[in-house]
């Protein structure tokens, strides 16, 4: 069993991705973490995204909560003053004004002239990512790693939802509903990626994948994560595990690609049509855009390799997918294709 390494609470937090990992004095910084809701009938989805944005100053930092309704495409970001940002020292648990955020709970109070949403949701059955002393997350050893512009956390790839939202009037029941967690860290998002994650499958399954042109120091290279919880275990792939991308294509709303390693090849195809514009960081501000559905489709064939060739062991579509596409110079496929 993992036991977590006596040290300072800075470098302890890294152990533990899903808590706040930054400083409400730092600078050109931002955090956020994700919450995708899908009803029990599918036929509402929900991206709500809180988190912390820190320009050059005070006057251009604030707190914000961003919200998207991938069934009718409707965006609201609402922000706060930087100061009604708070978030626990020792667990995952964030506080936007009279908004509550942790991996257990969601209570959104927005109350705004064009927008009111309030209302409770409770998480259970959890499904976390295993934790190891040198790989605590997604980002496996690469959460060490200094200056990088942009970390990644998975803090659950499926779970359930109990309770209901108030939108404008309108009480939406996400009993029984589906969810997943995430969230993004640092300064930047890349300039090139793609990224999709579904929990709507046939058989309970979850999967999620991140390709992105890192930059580093006085270099770039293009690397990528992903996780798949399929019949209770839990595969990564990811350049920090050895597996490499073989084949990779963008065409508008599509991606398709493979991915192998020495025990493994996965084939994914996906699709993420009528992509809306959100905000996304840039050197802290969140001043960027990027383009996500949340009625994509993500098609899985995932074969156990062998002496007599490769042997079909899952396949499915999942549903609900959210998609984002963000490689309009063809920069992935230029790297991939090398």
């Amino acid at each position: 069993m993992f036991k977590q390494p006596m040290m300072l609470p800075r470098l302890r937090k890294l152990w533990h991705p899903e808590r706040f990992q930054g400083s409400k004095t730092s600078r050109h910084y931002f955090e956020g973490w994700y919450y995708k809701l899908v009803d029990a009938r599918e036929q509402h989805r929900l991206a709500v995204i809180p988190g912390i944005s820190l320009g050059e100053s005070e006057e251009q930092s604030h707190a914000f909560i961003q919200v998207f309704d991938g069934t009718t495409g409707d965006f609201t970001y609402v922000t706060y003053a930087a100061v009604d940002f708070s978030a626990a020292r020792d667990a995952f648990e964030v506080s936007i004004a009279d908004s509550l955020f942790s991996a257990r709970e969601m209570a959104l109070d927005i109350d705004r002239e064009d927008r009111r949403i309030t209302g409770t949701l409770r998480f259970d059955s959890l499904v976390s990512l295993p934790r190891r002393f040198f790989s605590p997350g997604i980002m496996g050893w690469y959460t060490f790693v200094p200056f990088m512009e942009c970390k990644h956390g998975v803090v659950s790839m499926n779970h359930r939802i109990n309770g209901s939202l108030n939108v404008d009037g309108e009480t939406i029941s996400f009993q029984d509903g589906r969810g997943y967690i995430e969230k993004d860290y640092g300064h930047s998002f890349p300039e090139a990626y793609i990224w999709m994650q579904s929990n709507h499958f046939e058989e309970a399954t979850s999967f999620m994948l991140s390709v992105a042109r890192i930059p580093w120091l006085w270099t770039a290279f293009t690397g990528f994560l992903g996780a798949l919880w399929h019949d209770g275990r839990i595969i990564r792939f990811a350049t920090y595990t050895g597996a490499r991308i073989s084949r990779f294509s963008t065409a508008p709303g599509r991606v398709s690609l493979s991915i192998v390693d020495n025990r493994y090849r996965l084939d994914v195809e996906a699709r993420g049509d009528d992509a809306v514009s959100l905000k996304s960081p840039r050197q802290g501000g969140m001043t960027g855009r990027i383009q996500e559905t949340l009625t994509g489709t993500v098609h899985l064939r995932l074969f156990e390799r062998g002496g007599n060739g490769d042997h079909l062991v899952f396949e499915g579509v999942g549903r609900n997918a959210g998609v984002e596409i963000m490689d309009d110079d063809g920069v992935l496929s230029e790297d991939l294709a090398e």
